[in-house]
Parts: structure tokens; sequence; C-alpha cells
């Protein structure tokens, strides 16, 4: 499968278009700078010079392709969440209406912050419209709605962190404030649950979901859910400072923004169970406190 990837010269991108290629397909890659260009070769992709905000490579990429791999987002203001949906809206509609009749399969990123907080959701439940991620959303209904179009369409919906080497997301951004602190924080008991996989099980996901995820799928690339507090306290043990509990308002003060300490002590464990019955998919990689213990995070 010749297959159009967004996003393949970000973190998890890389292992991804790496983890294509050993399965035998071809990569083409959008890339908006020499950089990104340079880095799709050297895993030993094709580079399509474009960005998300011009429409017509997007749909070239798409048109040439045998199947279309949307995980870039943002590139706006996340202060601004409504300019940030319309503007994924509309990159997944030009994606998906370049596949139209055409039964290509087209897999785009969301998260599984997009889920009701405070209990173990399944792929089958119901997204949080007022949630924490809800400016996801709109981009879910827009691929979604694509498999009544001819369309093999499906979303992937990532956990909040997907750890491995060099990851500077909500972990990476944890360890920092620690050792900007002292100390290592939670939120009230930390008995929030944290959605976690490696990246390199997401990309076998990624790879299936292409392969083939029936139309219409919702998919939940989360291997495990851990309590908030042992990630806190793995970081603790690891620079060698105190685990604190702080109260929300505490928190709100001591991260980077009131929103970061909102994500912090959220309760927003998934299951996966429906994922790996449909595609196969059997999570192999370090967990997230072995991996924050013993990997680069510290």
């Amino acid at each position: 499968m010749h297959v159009f990837v967004t996003g393949g010269s970000g973190l998890t991108g890389p292992a991804v278009v790496t983890e294509l290629i050993n399965a035998g397909h071809t990569v083409t890659g959008l890339a908006r700078s020499d950089a990104a260009a340079a880095r799709l070769e050297a895993l030993g992709a094709t580079p399509h010079r474009g960005s998300l905000d011009d429409l017509n490579s997007l749909r070239r990429g798409a048109e040439a392709a045998d199947g279309v791999l949307h995980m870039a987002f943002g590139g706006g203001d996340f202060a601004d969440p409504d300019a940030l949906m319309r503007r994924d809206r509309t990159e997944i509609e030009t994606l998906g209406g370049a596949l139209a009749h055409s039964g290509k399969p087209l897999v785009i990123t969301s998260g599984t912050l997009v889920m009701p907080a405070g209990r173990e959701s399944t792929e089958h439940d119901a997204p949080d419209d007022h949630g924490i991620a809800a400016f996801r959303i709109a981009g879910e209904r827009a691929c979604l709605a694509f498999a009544d179009q001819g369309v093999r369409a499906s979303v992937v919906r990532l956990a909040p962190t997907v750890h491995g080497p060099g990851d500077y997301g909500f972990i990476g951004m944890l360890v920092d404030t620690a050792r900007k602190t002292g100390t290592s924080a939670y939120v009230g008991d930390g008995a929030n649950r944290w959605p976690a996989v490696h990246r390199l099980d997401a990309a076998v996901l990624f790879r299936l979901a292409l392969e083939k995820a029936p139309a219409g799928s919702v998919l939940h690339g989360a291997a495990e859910n851990v309590p908030f507090r042992s990630i806190a306290e793995t970081i603790a043990r690891g620079l060698d400072i105190p685990a604190v509990s702080l109260t929300p308002e505490e928190a709100a003060t001591h991260y980077v923004s009131p929103f970061m300490a909102t994500v912090y002590g959220v309760d927003a464990p998934v299951s996966s169970a429906f994922t790996r019955e449909l595609l196969g998919w059997s999570p192999t990689g370090p967990g997230l406190l072995e991996d924050v213990a013993e990997g680069d995070y510290l």
C-alpha cells in the first residue's frame, strides 16, 4: 500500500513511518520544511512538500495514495480551541473528499481525553462534548462521516501519553516542572487514572488500522491506565525530591498553566479491549512507570 502520511516527521510519526515501511508499505510524508523533508528521507519515505494550510497539497497527496494516515494536529493557538477544531475538520474533510467512493482507508488521530471523565470508557461510548478535549470531536465526526461515502474511515484515539525516547509531551513537561520546583506533584489523592501507550505499540496500531480496520471504526490506543500518584512518585524517586499532593487551587499555579493542572488532575481511564480483539493488537512495549524510571525522562 502507498500511504500518504501527515505528521510523519514529528515525535510519534517516525516510529509509524518505520513500522509501515518495515511491513512492506511505501510512504509519502507531508513536509513543510527542509528539515522535515530530510527526516522523512532518512526514514525511507518520500517527502511531499506542503503544509496543513495548503489544502490543494493535502488533496494531491491523498489522491495519489492507496490510503491516508492523518496524525498532524495543531499549528494554531491552543487558546482558541474553536479555531483548532475548524482547522482540523477542514483538513480531514479535504483528505476524505479526495478518497470518496474509492474504498481506500483514511485513518485520523484523536485522543482518549475526548471521553467522559470519572469512569472507564470503551470505544463504543460517546465522547464528551463538554470535556477538556472536545475540540477533537468535530474531526472524529468528519472522518467517520466518510464511512458512508465509500471510504474505509477510522479514528485512532491515542492515550494522552505516547511514551518513549525524547518524549516532550505531558510526562516530559511534568518532569520539567518537578525539576524547576523541587517537588513532584499530583492533584488530590492522585488516584486519577492516566492512559498511556508506548510509541512502538502505537505505531503498530496505526499500521493495523490502515490495513484492516472496518469503515466507521473507533479505536483506543491505550495500553494501560496508571494512577497519577504513581507517576509522580516514580519521578520523585528518580530526581530524589519529595512527591506532594496539591489542591486544585495550588495545582493551578504549580504547573505551567491552569489548563495543565486540569489535565493532570482528570480521571480519564479507557478500555482498549475492543481494539485489541478487532485488530489483534497486543501491546508489548514497556509500561509508563518502567519507561519513566529506566528511560531518558530523568
